[in-house]
């Protein structure tokens, strides 16, 4: 049964961001004082509920996203293909930049994990700053060639059995300090959900959510995970010496 604020389309539930919102966007702080103006006046936020999708395969994209707080899944459910889940959208990432530069409509559906705050920028919006700002250009580019890596790495992901080294890797892409800078060291997710993400159940994300603290590289802490070796994540079982 859908809650009275998801029987209501997101977009009507936009409103104004909050200073607070505004200072989690890294893109911001590169524009210019008039485009920022600009920006302020176009971009909008709203509460995105449990399991209420931001995006839609087949709906056209008209707005450039960026997780505030909370939690996303990115994933190709109801296409004709077998369900996939390409990735999670931590707080700080934004998404849909490929799309919006094709003009094309979705290829996979966002869906909301845990309550979360979203941000949109209007498509036109995100064109003119395309063309008039080289400091944004140069934000999207970065962003881009993050965003090329993430994949190619969540494609050698999906062909790991060893579900330790899947948990491994899962995180460490979550917690990509140029992609989802919002992370910082500390991850609110629960084992369900991560589990969600990973394509494990959440007593086997248990499991090597025990052997990750045992090689002191996250510590499980209330409400999340905090990585206390980034590095060592990323090469696990590998472990630096």
């Amino acid at each position: 049964m859908q809650s009275a604020s998801q029987a209501t389309p997101l977009r009507q539930r936009a409103r104004a961001a909050t200073p607070h919102e505004l200072a989690a966007i890294p893109w911001l702080s590169v524009l210019t004082p008039a485009q920022h103006q600009t920006v302020l006046a176009q971009l909008q936020v709203a509460d995105a509920e449990v399991g209420e999708r931001i995006c839609r395969i087949g709906r056209p994209a008209n707005f450039w996203f960026g997780v505030i707080d909370g939690l996303l899944k990115m994933s190709n459910d109801d296409s004709q293909g077998p369900a996939v889940t390409f990735t999670g959208v931590p707080p700080g990432g934004w998404f849909g930049e490929g799309t919006l530069l094709k003009r094309e409509s979705y290829r996979y559906n966002i869906q909301a994990l845990r309550r979360s705050v979203v941000a949109g920028l209007p498509i036109e919006t995100f064109h003119d700053l395309l063309e008039n700002s080289i400091a944004f250009n140069r934000f999207m580019l970065n962003q881009l060639n993050e965003r090329l890596g993430q994949f190619i790495a969540a494609r050698e992901i999906d062909r790991i059995s060893d579900p330790d080294l899947r948990v491994a890797r899962n995180l460490a892409a979550l917690f990509h300090p140029q992609l989802y800078p919002g992370v910082g060291t500390m991850l609110r997710i629960t084992q369900q959900e991560l589990g969600y993400l990973v394509g494990l159940s959440r007593q086997r994300v248990n499991q090597a959510l025990k052997a990750l603290v045992a090689h002191r590289l996250i510590s499980i802490e209330y409400g999340g995970l905090r990585v206390l070796d980034l590095q060592g994540l990323r090469c696990y079982p590998q472990l630096p010496t």
